[in-house]
């Protein structure tokens, strides 16, 4: 019961666990770009702080070496000696952005702009309004201070990592939220397949020992049919037993591993679905090779058993089975609706069924994965709508 239990609360199902990835990739895309964004923001507001500060000092530095170029101005040529400041490195261009003198380093003047950044260096362009010696633009230079944007990004590095915790923390208790819906009918569904399971037992064994015991040859022809119609109904519900009963009971039990000859275990497994395939007048095509591998038979019959049933139940009226066995490779293949490429790859998921007008609970197939997964035998799948699907199982050596 312990088990049962453990078993029931470790069962999130791929598709939920996909559905949470899913939610959380779109989140913690969305919340990086709104932390990128915010970061940005900050970034240039601590860039356009920094030239604010820049601007104020710049402005009193311009002001002062206006001062000296109007000096100069009116003592020349008699005084030629351009003012220099150990604060700053100037420089004069007239009114077509000609030079007329620069003590600069970094001669990449932008005329368009008051303040700027550029090669490590901050300028500042002064328009005058008397063109002294011809000056139309004051440049001033300074070394670019870097002290804030070390600090900026450090308080973006160390705010922003902790704002994007607090998001995922946020957002992994909104997709628990979100996904307890699921979780509950997943649960209640896994519970009530468990009491279905139990409660099919006694009478669906009660059918098959009945009609096995009846003598048909004493029987109208109209009774024999009816009787095999019961008979293709109880293995339908049988197959389905089968698979609930590995899904809740026998999932966990410990392998018997024993020798198993493929080519006879799958001509017994077409004769017990034969009755069933006949109603929908299919026929078997079959290439079998001997084949010996070593697992547990009963694993291995549920695989086949429900590969050959979806090839049945999925199939055309008068349509074909083929079964083609070689060493390390089973390939079963039918001739029915197929599925939609975009559903392939969620077909083993559990409770997944290729149509909704077919009976089950879809979880045969969800069984077959789990056991070709736990002998590490590979399976592919081909399929394509109203032509069929095909089934591979390749694998090395089974031991």
């Amino acid at each position: 019961m312990l088990v049962s239990k453990n078993r029931d609360t470790n069962s999130l199902l791929r598709s939920e666990k996909k559905s949470l990835l899913r939610f959380l990739a779109l989140y913690t895309a969305l919340v990086i770009g709104l932390i990128t964004l915010l970061a940005l923001f900050y970034y240039q507001s601590q860039e356009k702080l920094m030239f604010s500060n820049q601007r104020a000092e710049l402005s009193k530095y311009a002001y002062i070496q206006t001062k000296r170029l109007k000096v100069l101005h009116y003592f020349f040529p008699e005084r030629t000696t351009y003012p220099r400041d150990p604060r700053f490195k100037s420089a004069i261009y007239d009114i077509e952005h000609k030079k007329i003198f620069s003590l600069l380093d970094n001669h990449d003047i932008q005329f368009n702009k008051e303040i700027y950044s550029s090669g490590g260096y901050i300028h500042f362009v002064k328009l005058l309004d008397t063109f002294y010696l011809g000056t139309k633009y004051l440049i001033l230079e300074v070394p670019e201070d870097t002290s804030w944007k070390i600090k900026a990004l450090k308080h973006i590095g160390g705010y922003g990592l902790l704002a994007l915790a607090v998001f995922m923390i946020f957002g992994l208790i909104l997709a628990k939220l979100f996904l307890k819906p699921m979780r509950d009918s997943i649960m209640l569904l896994d519970r009530f397949i468990k009491d279905t399971t139990h409660e099919l037992n006694t009478p669906l064994s009660t059918i098959l020992t009945n009609i096995e015991m009846m003598d048909t040859e004493v029987m109208m022809e109209k009774n024999k049919k009816k009787l095999n119609r019961i008979n293709i109904a109880a293995k339908t519900v049988s197959q389905l037993y089968r698979d609930l009963t590995y899904l809740t009971l026998e999932q966990g039990k410990k392998n018997n591993i024993a020798e198993i000859e493929l080519q006879g275990l799958i001509r017994d497994r077409i004769e017990y679905f034969d009755a069933l395939a006949h109603t929908k007048q299919l026929h078997f095509e079959l290439d079998l090779e001997n084949v010996i591998i070593y697992a547990d038979r009963q694993k291995i019959t549920r695989v086949i058993d429900n590969l050959i049933s979806n090839a049945i139940k999925y199939n055309k009226r008068g349509g074909t089975i083929g079964i083609k066995l070689h060493v390390g490779e089973l390939e079963i293949w039918d001739t029915g609706v197929g599925i939609e490429e975009e559903k392939i790859p969620f077909i083993f998921d559990r409770y997944m069924r290729f149509e909704q007008s077919e009976g089950g609970f879809g979880v045969g197939l969800s069984i077959v994965k789990k056991i070709l997964d736990e002998y590490r035998i590979d399976i592919d799948v081909e399929s394509k709508v109203h032509k069929g699907t095909r089934m591979i199982l390749r694998w090395e050596k089974i031991k």
